[in-house]
């Protein structure tokens, strides 16, 4: 019957090895790129902020947020899909008056920013 060198040699060695599999597995974007979205999500929300109030003017505050969302730029590709997908529904609510439709696009576009950006839109 053969017997281990050093029993326990080998409980360490598969720990160690599925530690570093588990590390691979595990890790997060890099800083910079989460740095990069949360910057653009502050953007997206100082943007939103501002204008006539949505409630009052719903289709003045959808004119007024067309160019400033549409300034807004990012590597993130999601990110900024939404981005101009929100900038796109507003430029459609403003154009068709406040359209049910358009409506409903403004508050598919939102969900998509919110998404990524929460409570930014």
């Amino acid at each position: 019957m053969l017997r281990p060198l050093c029993p326990g040699l080998l409980t360490l060695c598969v720990l160690v090895s599925g530690g570093g599999l588990l590390a691979a597995c595990s890790s997060t974007a890099p800083p910079q790129a989460t740095s990069s979205v949360s910057s653009v999500c502050q953007q997206v929300s100082a943007v939103l902020s501002d204008g006539p109030d949505p409630g009052a003017d719903p289709v003045g505050y959808a004119e007024a947020q067309v160019l400033p969302l549409r300034d807004i730029h990012t590597s993130d590709k999601a990110l900024g899909t939404a981005i101009g997908d929100l900038a796109s529904a507003y430029e459609q609510l403003f154009t068709t008056n406040g359209a049910t439709a358009a409506k409903h696009a403004v508050s598919e576009a939102s969900d998509k920013v919110n998404a990524i950006c929460p409570g930014a839109a």
